[in-house]
């Protein structure tokens, strides 16, 4: 199950590994441009992590081992994109997921932004993917059910017409990655557990213009539409208070 975030000690440490992956992701937006080699967003994160001091939880994560501290989506790709020698092209989507682990406790936050002039329905891609997560924070309450917070996301993009990505979710995190329970981007709102003070999960949805199957690439890790659309994804370590939920992975 989830985090329980029980002391102030705890917020203030995962506020802060928040921080250091915003701060991070920060500057990684800064350099997208046309002509940018995806792997050099590798090597801006490393150095990033070690004047933190902060592990890249990413690296080496699961089988086969994840070989980066950072993953790079790009135009059809969702999620788990490893940078290599793409060369970014103006008008390109690009997804960028990034977490670390700071004295034991991680974060994890997505983002998605164009690169150079975007295409048509491109940006509107991106809006209802940002949009949608936001309106998942809206229902991250205690007292309310799992299931409110993935059918107000899902109703979200459905109702603008664009696909919501069904094999991959969100999750609870804390001292591991990926923890329960998962948190699905669709589906009816009165399932799941509660929501109680202190929870402490990562709202993700991955978002398509077309259809919303996916297949994995022969790289055992990355995975794209399964029709070739264009796709976005933004994330939050989001925790639960009595009230509003707070983020965590903001600088």
């Amino acid at each position: 199950m989830a985090i329980i975030i029980k002391s102030d000690d705890e917020i203030a440490i995962m506020r802060q590994s928040g921080s250091i992956v915003a701060q991070t992701m920060q500057k990684l937006l800064a350099e997208l441009r046309p002509g940018l080699v995806v792997k050099e967003l590798d090597a801006i994160v490393r150095k990033e992590f070690v004047k933190h001091d902060v592990i890249p939880t990413f690296l080496g994560y699961a089988q086969p081992p994840y070989p980066a501290t950072v993953c790079v989506s790009v135009n059809d790709e969702i999620v788990h994109g490893i940078p290599g020698r793409r060369v970014l092209q103006d008008g390109d989507v690009v997804s960028i997921d990034l977490g670390c682990t700071y004295k034991g406790f991680v974060a994890d936050h997505a983002v998605t932004a164009i690169v150079g002039t975007a295409k048509p329905g491109m940006r509107e891609l991106v809006d209802v993917t940002k949009g949608a997560l936001d309106e998942g924070i809206k229902h991250l309450r205690p007292g309310n059910k799992l299931g409110e917070v993935s059918h107000a996301i899902g109703e979200y993009i459905e109702s603008r017409g664009f696909g919501v990505v069904r094999e991959y979710t969100g999750h609870g995190v804390g001292r591991a990655m990926h923890e329960d329970p998962q948190v699905p981007n669709f589906g009816p709102a009165d399932r799941g557990p509660v929501l109680k003070k202190g929870m402490v999960l990562a709202l993700e949805p991955m978002v398509t213009v077309g259809d919303w199957r996916t297949r994995q690439l022969d790289d055992k890790w990355t995975v794209s539409t399964m029709d070739g659309s264009w796709a976005a994804h933004f994330e939050h370590t989001i925790a639960v208070t009595d009230g509003d939920a707070v983020v965590l992975t903001v600088p």
